[in-house]
């Protein structure tokens, strides 16, 4: 166990470690609080003495600061003083100043002020002027628009009057022509209706052909070939030759007294195959058939949706249908140019094709032909080389019976004739005796 010795008395006592513990503690708490004391009472005593010495300089600071403030203040005051002294008389100068610069303004301003009065004036003047021309201008124009008003108004009255005495004069024509035929129905016969109806078409037409249709074809369809025939035909080409119209027309007419009533609808089906038949584009039923129809009293009927390209009209809107059809297909000339130029180029071709066919065909025919004979020529040529090869033999045959026939002539002597013959022998003697004495009398 320790031992601890007072220092007051000098006994020695022992302790435990416990007390002994704390007892230490003890001692280093008081020593460490008497250290501390000690410790902040030597900073305190600094701190007080650095900011006593810190306080004087401020003050001292403080006074010069303010020192010096009040010399500066005291210059200022002088400054001022005699800025204020210069600046009164420099301001009285400048007041001055302005003022005779303000009295030049104001007389410039006058100045600018007169002219711009006389000016203005001077505009309103002008304007006056410019205004009193320009009512005087707009009078003369009123005045003239009201004599033109008043001009296209009698023109139009009279134009009016005008339509209204063709319109009347059209509709007594008409009435008149209704009249016409109508009487005409009741004296004639259909026959002689038809052809009625055919020479007032053609009548109308020749009216206008040298004008309007100069070269134009319009004649009666006499090509009956086919079984059937229409009335007239109508064609036209530009002046290089294309055609671009052809109407084929078909005329009906029929009295009130016959006993059969016909429609205009049972001559549709005919004049479409009359069209397809003579090659034309357009079909025209000129008829006087079903005289009560709002539909065909109309004017012209296109019934296209029966048969393509048909219309019915009536025999006063004849030449206005020829008209109507030949400027429509005259305005698409170009067009049809072009289709014609691609449609020959077409055919070119086509006839380039069918005549190679052609040459093609007739060449293998030719082949077949020329086959055939060289094949017989070579068949008679085999049959005669076999002929001549039989009349070789035969040639050969005969040349070995000649040479053998040859060999006995020349074996054969009068010797051998006569042998066994007397009288030839006696004959052969006096031949030869006689030709001896000829031969001897020769010179």
């Amino acid at each position: 166990m320790p031992e601890l010795r007072c220092p007051k008395c000098g006994t020695v006592f022992t302790v435990d470690e416990s007390g002994y513990a704390a007892i230490a503690d003890e001692v280093r708490n008081r020593e460490f609080d008497k250290a501390l004391a000690e410790r902040l009472a030597s900073e305190k005593a600094i701190l007080e003495e650095k900011a006593r010495s810190e306080r004087q300089a401020a003050d001292f600071e403080h006074e010069r600061q303010l020192q010096a403030l009040k010399a500066a203040l005291a210059q200022t005051q002088a400054e001022k003083t005699q800025a204020v002294t210069l600046g009164q008389a420099e301001l009285k100068a400048e007041v001055e100043r302005l003022k005779g610069e303000l009295a030049q303004a104001q007389d410039r301003k006058d100045l600018a002020l007169r002219e711009l009065k006389g000016g203005f004036e001077s505009r309103i003047a002008e304007m006056r002027l410019e205004a009193v021309r320009a009512l005087a201008l707009k009078d003369q124009e009123l005045v003239k628009a009201q004599s033109a008003l008043e001009g296209v108004r009698k023109a139009a009255q009279a134009q009016k009057a005008d339509l209204e005495l063709r319109h009347q004069g059209e509709i007594r024509l008409r009435e008149e022509q209704i009249a016409y035929y109508k009487d005409l129905k009741t004296r004639l016969s259909t026959k002689m209706l038809g052809e009625t109806l055919e020479q007032h078409c053609q009548n109308a037409f020749n009216a206008i052909r040298a004008s309007a249709y100069p070269r134009a074809y319009f004649e009666k369809d006499n090509d009956a070939r086919t079984g059937s025939k229409g009335d007239f035909i109508f064609r036209e080409a530009t002046e290089d030759g294309l055609e671009f119209i052809s109407i084929m027309f078909e005329m009906k007419n029929e009295s009130d007294a016959t006993a059969t009533k016909h429609r205009n609808e049972d001559f549709f089906k005919e004049l479409d195959k009359d069209r397809k038949e003579k090659g034309c584009e357009y079909a025209v039923l000129v008829s006087m058939l079903e005289a009560d129809s709002e539909l065909y009293n109309a004017g012209i009927v296109d019934v296209s949706w029966r048969y393509p390209k048909m219309y019915v009209v009536r025999p006063q809107c004849f030449t206005a249908i020829v008209s109507i059809l030949r400027d429509a297909a005259r305005a698409n000339v170009e067009s049809l140019r072009q289709i014609e130029a691609y449609r020959r180029e077409n055919v070119d071709v086509t006839n380039f094709e069918k005549k190679m066919l052609e040459f093609q065909e007739k060449f293998g025919k030719q082949y077949g032909l020329a086959a055939k004979q060289f094949e017989t020529a070579i068949a008679e040529i085999d049959k005669t080389i076999e002929h001549l090869s039989k009349v070789r033999d035969n040639l050969l045959s005969s040349g070995n019976h000649l040479r053998i026939a040859n060999d006995r002539a020349q074996e054969l002597s009068v010797k051998k004739l006569t042998r066994g013959n007397p009288t030839m022998a006696a004959k052969f003697e006096a031949a030869a005796k006689a030709e001896g004495e000829s031969g001897g009398q020769n010179p």
